[in-house]
């Protein structure tokens, strides 16, 4: 039945094959499990309900990518996003947690609309390949100041606005040690490196009594109720949330474009064209993914290029993101686990991310000032803003307007040049 439904024979692979990359994927990216509470709570959002929110959230996506779309793309809460969600919408922006819901909800019915209608490649490829690029690297830049602050390695000054933290504390050492470690596990090529050494910073800063240790690891999960449906649409309809939506938009479409092709290439799952089949199926999912969440009580969900470590050992139908989803509802049973794990255990992991999300400015053209201005403005002001829409606003702005007074007025496209305007009036009337 399982080799029928996945075509298994057809794409090359088996049962045990499929099962084997699902198990891999999910040591690759379990860690959202621990980072994902962490960073919605600042919120003041419930740990335990996000806990829930996120194991569910990320069984749903997957396996709605694995039986509908039928491609071995794990699914969970995006980082980045979740740092966007808590640290600028509900804290610098003073919004609600719920009103935030509301709006990753909102993208999310946006992100359906497009999937459905034959428009959402001519979207996708109207945006600049710089700017893709400048606001990926940008969100890791955002996460890299978390982690560094979370840490205590770096810390607010009153002058300079950020200074050297105390690096003699156990905090910021452990932190540090963590992520030398990761690294290297990383360039050793290790199966699970992050969640490897999150459960390793964590043990050595418990056993050395830098952070406390309840004494469970296993329970029943949590009460889900503090944020199941809690998302307060009438609050996200608000206009001065409409940047804030397509933040939420812009981004999970990138991303899961980004990673839908590139996991693809990867398992030579694109056809002769180099496009991908299903690619509606796919973006539906993911979309679909994104809705479920907001009403489960946690944010964006996103396709996770973590997926390539699957497809690495043989994964190549959607038995991989199943595998992938059963075992994401077998960690609801962990949430103690979860409680128990500081957040400088997993400030490594957020560095490490940014790293790997910076990479993307390598590609960029370097030679081409109307390229390469607009990219580095988009990328140092999510870092510097706190925000990754006041990013991708001030990116869009820039490239409109270099090429124009340029002289290369037909660059942009009518896509980057409307939504130019509307991110510049925005700042002119709304602020």
């Amino acid at each position: 039945m399982l080799e029928s439904y996945f075509k298994l024979k057809e794409l090359g692979s088996d049962v045990r094959t499929e099962l084997l990359a699902g198990f891999t994927t999910f040591l690759t990216m379990a860690y959202i499990v621990f980072v994902n509470p962490q960073i919605l709570s600042a919120a003041g959002m419930d740990s335990g309900a996000v806990f829930v929110a996120t194991c569910v959230a990320a069984a749903l996506g997957s396996a709605i990518m694995g039986l509908y779309a039928n491609y071995p793309i794990a699914q969970a809460p995006g980082m980045g996003l979740n740092a966007y969600f808590a640290f600028t919408v509900v804290g610098q922006m003073g919004y609600t947690w719920q009103v935030a819901l509301g709006a990753v909800f909102l993208s999310g019915i946006l992100f359906i609309i497009l999937s459905v209608l034959p428009v959402r490649e001519a979207v996708v490829n109207a945006i600049p390949k710089s700017l893709k690029l400048a606001i990926s690297a940008g969100i890791g830049l955002f996460l890299a100041i978390i982690a560094l602050e979370n840490a205590g390695i770096i810390q607010a000054h009153p002058v300079t606005l950020v200074t050297l933290g105390d690096l003699t504390k156990p905090p910021a050492i452990l932190a540090a040690g963590g992520f030398i470690l990761l690294c290297a596990l990383v360039a050793r090529r290790v199966t699970g490196a992050v969640i490897i050494t999150i459960l390793a910073v964590a043990v050595i800063g418990m056993a050395t009594g830098v952070s406390p240790f309840s004494g469970q690891i296993v329970s029943l999960p949590p009460d889900p109720s503090p944020t199941f449906l809690a998302m307060d649409l009438k609050g996200a309809l608000n206009i001065g949330l409409i940047t804030v939506v397509f933040a939420f938009f812009f981004v999970d479409l990138f991303d899961t474009a980004g990673t839908l092709v590139g996991v693809a290439h990867r398992a030579g799952l694109l056809d002769e064209q180099g496009r991908l089949p299903r690619l509606k199926r796919a973006l539906f999912a993911d979309a679909a993914a994104t809705t479920v969440g907001a009403a489960l009580g946690t944010s964006t969900v996103t396709s996770y290029i973590e997926s390539a470590s699957g497809t690495n050992v043989g994964g190549r139908s959607g038995l991989t993101a199943v595998t992938v989803a059963v075992l994401f509802l077998a960690c609801l049973f962990l949430a103690p686990l979860a409680a128990n794990i500081p957040a400088y255990a997993t400030a490594p992991a957020l560095l490490y991310i940014a790293c790997l999300m910076a990479r993307g400015l390598s590609e960029i053209d370097w030679e081409e000032v109307t390229e390469y201005a607009p990219a580095v403005v988009t990328t140092i002001t999510m870092p510097l803003s706190y925000s990754i829409a006041h990013g991708i606003a001030f990116g869009f702005i820039a490239y409109a307007g270099v090429k124009i007074l340029a002289g290369r007025w037909r660059e942009p496209g009518p896509v980057v040049l409307l939504l130019a305007a509307l991110f510049l009036a925005k700042f002119a009337f709304l602020g």
